[in-house]
């Protein structure tokens, strides 16, 4: 009777184990896609804006960046890298690559 208790019990774990788990990122907020977004943002930032916003933020021959979040939205960052603005001309980049620069812009 034992026997078969214990084996029920194993069996019910395995079951629980198999059935629990992973939600496939259902809920919206997997820490690590996003930190993973924002690497990719870093690095896209690095490789098209750095050399005139600085690789800080700071600003060099383009603007300081460092508290864009105080002036702009996501949805706005991308519709200036994507189009412009004054005379910054539109990045080379899709809209999902700018979505990932203005996530990270808005991260620091």
């Amino acid at each position: 009777m034992k026997k078969w208790l214990l084996i029920g019990f194993i069996s019910f774990m395995m079951i629980l184990a198999a059935c629990g788990g992973d939600n496939g990122g259902a809920d919206g907020g997997n820490e690590e896609g996003n930190a993973n977004e924002t690497a990719q943002g870093e690095e896209l930032f690095q490789q098209n804006c750095a050399s005139c916003h600085g690789g800080d933020l700071s600003g060099g021959t383009g603007p300081d960046l460092t508290n864009a979040s105080d002036s702009y939205d996501q949805s706005e960052i991308v519709t200036i890298i994507t189009e412009g603005k004054g005379s910054m001309p539109a990045q080379d980049v899709s809209e999902d690559e700018a979505s990932q620069i203005a996530d990270y812009v808005l991260s620091q």
